[in-house]
This record gives C-alpha cells, sequence and structure tokens, in this order.
C-alpha cells in the first residue's frame, strides 16, 4: 500500500513522515526542500499478531508494511507547472491513497508561503491544483475514446459517457470520487488513475499540546466522505528520537494519546477498507497481512503466495483471540473453534488463516 503525503509548502509534511519513518527527510523552512518524493517502507505494528506469536511459540514476527511517499509541497498553479507541479503531480498518481497535511498550528516562525495561517484555504488550493489535474487528463483521455465510441465500441461508449460526466463534474469543482465508475467499461478509472478519485485522510498539524481536529477541517472532511485526523509534527518528530519506552512517557506527560504512526495508519486503513488477517503457527513466523474488506479466503492466498492461490484446495480459519484462547491449533480443534472453509469464504478482520493446497 502506497500512502502520499501531500500539502502546501511549510505544512509539516517532511516532519511528519521524519516521526513516522525516522528516516530523517530533510525538513527545512522554505519551499520545495523535498523535489524527489522520500519514500519509507514502515512496518504496521499489531498488538494482536504479538499475543499470536506468544501463544504458538511462533519463531519471530513479521508485521506487514505502509510506504509512505512524501511529495513535495504543491502550491497556486502546480497543475500548470508552477514549482515543478506537473513532477509533484505525478507522484501522487502512483500512490493508493493520500494523506492531506494542513497546517493548523500558529508558530510565526514557520514561514507560510501566502503569509496566514488558514486550513480551510490551504485545503482549497491543494484540492483545486489535483482538479485542474484531473481535468486536463480528463479531456485529453475523452479526445482519444470519442473515437473508438463512434466507431461502435461498446466498452468505449461507456468510457465516453462517464468521462463527459467526470469531465462536467471537475469543472464544477467536484472531485472525480463523486462521479460513480462505469461497470460497462471497467478500466475506466485505472486508464485515466484520476488524483481526485483517491481516498483523502487529512492530517491537522496542530499545535502543541493540543490533540483534537479543529472543527472546520473536520466539517468539511465530512463533507467529502474523508477521514481526519490531528497530529503535531513538531512534537511527534522529537519523540521519534527517543526510545520507544522514553516516547511513551513523554507522550503521557504531554496528553498525547497515541502516536501519530498508529493514528495514521489507522486512518489510512480505514479509508482503503482493509481487514487485517495473519498466518501463524510454531516454530514458523508469525504474520499479518491485509485484504480489502469482502474478499476472500482465495484472495487471501493469493497475497501469501501465487503458487498457494494457484492450488487452493481448502483453508483452516480460526479468529486470532479464539486461537490464543485456546493456547494453539490442536487445542482449537479439539473445541470445534478451527474451521474449514472453502475458496468463496469471506475473509474478517483478525482472521488466522492455513491454507491447504496442491503444489
Amino acid at each position: 500500500m502506497k500512502v502520499g503525503i501531500v500539502g502546501m509548502p511549510n505544512a509539516g509534511k517532511s516532519s511528519l513522515f521524519n516521526a513516522l519513518t525516522r528516516a530523517g527527510a530533510e525538513a527545512a523552512n522554505y519551499p520545495f526542500t523535498t523535489i524527489e518524493p522520500n519514500v519509507a517502507i514502515v512496518p504496521v505494528a499489531d498488538e494482536r499478531l504479538e499475543r499470536l506469536a506468544e501463544a504458538l511459540g511462533a519463531s519471530n514476527v513479521v508485521h506487514d508494511t505502509i510506504a509512505f511517499h512524501d511529495i513535495a509541497g504543491l502550491v497556486r498553479g502546480a497543475h500548470e507547472g508552477e514549482g515543478l507541479g506537473n513532477r509533484f503531480l505525478a507522484n501522487i498518481r502512483e500512490t493508493d491513497a493520500i494523506v492531506h497535511v494542513v497546517r493548523a498550528h500558529h508558530d510565526d516562525n514557520v514561514i507560510h508561503p501566502d503569509g496566514r495561517v488558514d486550513p480551510l484555504a490551504d485545503i482549497e488550493t491543494i484540492e483545486t491544483e489535483l482538479i485542474y489535474a484531473d481535468l486536463e487528463q480528463a479531456e485529453r483521455r475523452h479526445a482519444r475514446v470519442v473515437r473508438s465510441a463512434r466507431g461502435g465500441d461498446r466498452e468505449a461508449i461507456a468510457e465516453e459517457r462517464w468521462l463527459t460526466a467526470l469531465i462536467e463534474a471537475l469543472q464544477a469543482g467536484r472531485p472525480a470520487r463523486s462521479v460513480p465508475a462505469p461497470d460497462e467499461a471497467p478500466n475506466a478509472v485505472r486508464d485515466l488513475s484520476p488524483l481526485t478519485a483517491k481516498p483523502v485522510l487529512f492530517v491537522a498539524n496542530v499545535d502543541e499540546g493540543s490533540d483534537e481536529v479543529p472543527p472546520e477541517i473536520a466539517a468539511y472532511a465530512a463533507v467529502q466522505g474523508a477521514q481526519a485526523v490531528a497530529v503535531s509534527s513538531r512534537i511527534e518528530a522529537e519523540l521519534s528520537e527517543l526510545d520507544d519506552d522514553e516516547a511513551a512517557l513523554m507522550r503521557e506527560e504531554l496528553g498525547v494519546a497515541e502516536s501519530s504512526l498508529r493514528r495514521v495508519v489507522r486512518g489510512a486503513f480505514a479509508l482503503l477498507e482493509l481487514n487485517v488477517f495473519f498466518t501463524a503457527g510454531e516454530a514458523v513466523p508469525a504474520q499479518s497481512w491485509h485484504l480489502r474488506r469482502g474478499l476472500t479466503a482465495w484472495h487471501a492466498a493469493g497475497e501469501i503466495h501465487s503458487d498457494i492461490q494457484r492450488g487452493f484446495v481448502r483453508a483452516e480459519v480460526i479468529g486470532w483471540d479464539a486461537l490464543v484462547d485456546a493456547g494453539g491449533y490442536a487445542a482449537a480443534r479439539d473445541r470445534g473453534t478451527l474451521r474449514l472453509e472453502g475458496r468463496d469464504y469471506a475473509m474478517q478482520d483478525g482472521d488466522v488463516i492455513t491454507v491447504k493446497f496442491t503444489p
């Protein structure tokens, strides 16, 4: 899963990136510090996996990962190339979701490109640039597709109809996610890859000591069907330099309930509608995986390995808590809590799966 961190220059993107990854991306008080996107692969800790590993005597713990892309600040006119905007927009297009960092703190020592702190104006600047970029892309795609539609190609006709509706929405200032994808042209959204179709998590970069999303950002996110969380990037960047115990003690003193990583990752998972499932056993690694909600045991097998998916026969499935409570697979079988499921079983969050397959 690739998540792009975007926002206005000096909004706190690179500081958040440092807090999330401890990767030390350069952060400075002037625009365009970040040109090439910093990328960090971060393990997604899950306490359930730790408990499974302990209960089963697993050889080690392997957490699933999330890739954070720290993309340089966007400014007004980015879709026309202002401030290296075209390159930055291309970087965003490659991600699965967007973390939009919005400045909501009032540190006078940090320069704002427009000379004021106005979270909603900053959001509008970024969203407008993404809409303009999508509009240009949609118009170019429409010019190509219309020729195939005139030739009677059914899929092209459906895509042309969708693109026409999309262009009208974008011209009205509405994002691509507001126009449903056409069933008759299943690849249309993938081929266009509109920026404003990506799910968004707004991260309010708040003052030290604050732990609440400002009401105006929360209200805007709700209208857009987006998520919003509050983070003090400055505090989190400082905490990331401490070891885990020291950081936990400092958070307690500051009244910060949890780390920015947990908060942002939880928000990102909510956007992408992901379930967590586990594989674990005695003297083998305990590992976490992620799968879109509604997908099946057969899809889960494919996450583990394509050969396992091809040879899928059946799956043994049990909830993580039931397995921990039983203390192992043998006891779970005796209790009748370890179930045999077929390829169409819809995976649930927290399932532990063992796939039986033919090589």
